[in-house]
């Protein structure tokens, strides 16, 4: 029998939340319904692991963006799927710098968002069934694929998935040109604009990890993608 996914859903608006945990409840998902941040932060730490977090940004006592670092702190690789009524782009990229693997803009359809989840827990799978080297050696630093690790002088550094991700691309693409596109299309499900500034965020966050040495370089190529070059 499938494994039931555990599904951590906050929402602070009782009607939505009821609503949502019965529709993606009716889906065959274990959804535990949260009214707020502290609430949801409390059953995130007490209530056994889960395989998804979907947080409504606008939240009383705490919001969504501090929920999901808090979140992150605990478990760097859960999804994140943030729900909100605002659709600036502001805060869309603060809501990737949080961790999202997502967002949602209010008002959505119920479908929208069963799609959304779909797609994560594919790519998830797939990743799961890929053969991968067990670890890249890229200037001084050693890369463990398998437990998401970045090594300097024998200490090691936690990566998010999607920094895992990418800096595997790069490694198995080492000093060749790596499209953003495919990028994103690989690791986000598609090349949307909201998609592409993630990604910008977490380049910079791949080349924060990787400054202290300096003949590693992540490239931008104009109109063309990225590159990690060595030396």
């Amino acid at each position: 029998m499938e494994k039931q996914l555990r599904i951590l859903l906050t929402e602070d608006d009782p009607n939505l939340g009821m609503l949502l945990q019965e529709y993606l409840k009716a889906k065959n998902y274990d959804v535990e319904l949260a009214v707020d941040g502290n609430e949801g932060l409390d059953f995130f730490l007490t209530k056994g692991s889960f395989d998804m977090c979907i947080l409504d940004v606008m939240m009383p006592k705490k919001d969504g963006f501090s929920l999901a670092k808090e979140i992150r702190l605990k478990d760097p690789e859960v999804p994140i799927i943030f729900l909100t009524a605002k659709s600036m782009k502001e805060d869309t990229i603060q809501g990737f710098k949080s961790g999202a693997d997502d967002y949602i803009t209010k008002p959505f359809s119920m479908e929208e968002l069963l799609m959304r989840i779909a797609a994560i827990f594919r790519r998830i799978h797939k990743q799961e069934k890929e053969t991968i080297p067990a670890e890249f050696q890229i200037g001084e630093y050693k890369f463990d694929t398998t437990s998401h690790k970045l090594f300097l002088n024998g200490e090691g550094q936690k990566l998010t998935t999607k920094e895992s991700e990418l800096l595997k691309l790069f490694c198995q693409n080492l000093n060749k040109p790596v499209s953003r596109s495919l990028a994103l299309k690989l690791i986000w499900g598609d090349d949307s604009y909201f998609n592409a500034r993630s990604m910008d965020v977490y380049i910079t966050k791949l080349r924060k990890h990787l400054k202290a040495d300096s003949n590693l370089q992540i490239l931008n190529l104009h109109g063309e993608g990225f590159k990690l070059i060595t030396g």
